[in-house]
């Protein structure tokens, strides 16, 4: 009965996802939606496509292991970056109209450097969608009792999500979404409600938590624990700033104001309720002690779901997974069309002279379809876990794309040599690392951050000073 449910929720999912594709007449309506939505859809958008599996299962997970300190990049460092972006990023990126954020590298810089910046920022949702996918054949699996295996389950997932991300783009982003992020609060904020009275209390959980040193956030005053902790912190913090995902939700609002408080609200809406699930995860070790002690080590995702499954009626079940569903498709559909968009407009548009809206669209929506089988392929063939696959998402764009964004939005003196040497710098830097030394003292993507500031400032300078010392010479 429980799983009728769940198809019959995918089913209003998708209706609701075809109705709002109706809406859809041109490629700016399936990428922007128009530039039409209001401050509570934006707000929407923001909270429910970052609200995903990762929050839920991975990083409720983590924290049964690591405690507060393991949460650092999530949701520590993906509330900041969303902040960030309505602060210092949502008005100057609004008033330039663009359709993607490669478009402003084309923009800024020249074309070389949107393409190579695009390709990385399209490569980092690869992690981040396999995640999602993921986390649906891991509910499949659970739902059936076995019935549907994990990768059954991730081919059905994402062919849901596919279905109505394909024909409505940010229409159907912006509809489900809103109508989701209604579900999951509802829901969760319920379950919470009923697990509290199941563990003692929320003081008892709390109290529990921080006698056992769950809630100790800073790191160990040794050097290597201080860089660690500062690289995981601005992996997702600075290193997710250059995202088409995030970049569309604010592009896809009404006016710049209504761009900015929505990402502003919907990333302090994020930090706040992510602490829900971690709330639900540590009292599953009041509740039912020997379940996780059984599957901390084998699959300590798993946790949740048994807990909701082996102590709470069938109707908070059904509330329960209703509620991740709706976590996990509406950061699925939003990061799926992300990157197709991407490829479609920074690499692929560019090889044709001349093309029509009409032929885009079609080549917009081939690339989410052709997306779309990459992402379960990768998801169904790695062993990462979800947090882990999200984590490691960003530390391309960390390396290769923030310094030219930063820097090209305030500091005149930028050049496209500049950000030639950024990405240059930063890339070859982090990948080195990543394969000589991926435990050494600075963590690749933080070297490779650095590395791509000191790329930008002598590529940038260098011709100048060199520059403005011939003419001296030949004066």
């Amino acid at each position: 009965m429980l799983l009728t449910f769940v198809i019959a929720y995918l089913v209003v999912a998708i209706a609701i996802g075809l109705i709002a594709a109706m809406k859809v007449h041109s490629a700016k309506d399936y990428i922007t939606a128009g530039r039409h939505l209001p401050i509570w859809v934006v707000f929407a958008t923001v909270f429910a496509t970052w609200f995903g599996a990762e929050t839920v299962l991975g990083i409720s997970a983590t924290f049964l292991r690591e405690g507060l300190g393991g949460l650092v990049s999530d949701p520590f460092g993906a509330s900041l970056c969303l902040i960030l972006v309505g602060l210092f990023f949502a008005r100057p990126l609004y008033r330039m109209n663009l359709l993607t954020i490669g478009d402003y590298y084309r923009s800024r810089y020249n074309r070389p450097v949107e393409v190579v910046t695009s390709i990385c920022i399209a490569l980092s949702y690869l992690g981040w969608v396999s995640a999602q996918v993921t986390a649906l054949g891991l509910v499949f699996n659970v739902l059936s009792q076995g019935g549907i295996s994990q990768n059954a389950g991730m081919i059905i997932g994402a062919a849901v999500v596919l279905v109505y991300t394909l024909f409505g783009g940010m229409w159907s982003v912006a509809f489900t979404t809103f109508v989701q992020m209604i579900v999951i609060i509802l829901g969760l904020f319920y379950i919470a409600w009923l697990v509290s009275g199941m563990a003692g209390g929320v003081s008892t959980v709390v109290s529990h938590a921080a006698a056992q040193g769950k809630l100790a956030f800073l790191p160990k005053p040794e050097l290597r624990d201080i860089v660690g902790f500062l690289a995981a912190w601005v992996t997702l913090g600075l290193g997710s700033i250059p995202q088409q995902d995030v970049f569309q939700r604010v592009n896809s609002a009404r006016n710049e104001g209504t761009a900015a408080w929505g990402s502003i609200l919907g990333g302090g809406a994020y930090f706040l309720f992510a602490f829900v699930p971690l709330f639900l995860a540590y009292a599953a070790t009041l509740i039912d002690p020997k379940l996780v002690a059984g599957l901390i080590e084998k699959d300590s995702q798993l946790i949740l779901p048994a807990l909701i499954l082996n102590h709470l009626p069938l109707y908070a079940q059904i509330i329960f997974f209703g509620a991740l569903l709706s976590v996990i498709m509406s950061t699925a559909s939003g990061t799926l069309l992300a990157p197709s968009v991407t490829i479609s407009e920074n690499v692929l548009r560019g090889l044709f002279k001349e093309m029509s809206d009409a032929r885009f669209l079609l080549m917009t929506r081939a690339v989410v379809v052709c997306f779309t089988v990459l992402v379960t392929g990768y998801a169904v063939h790695t062993d990462a876990t979800i947090h882990k696959m999200v984590e490691n998402a960003y530390k391309i764009t960390l390396s290769a794309a923030f310094t030219p964004l930063v820097f090209g939005l305030y500091w005149k003196r930028a050049t496209t040599q500049g950000a030639a040497a950024a990405i240059a710098a930063g890339l070859g830097t982090w990948l080195t690392l990543e394969l000589a030394a991926p435990d050494a003292l600075v963590p690749p993507q933080f070297a490779g951050l650095l590395a791509s500031l000191a790329g930008m400032l002598a590529g940038s300078l260098a011709p100048q000073w060199y520059g403005a010392r011939s003419a001296r010479g030949a004066a």
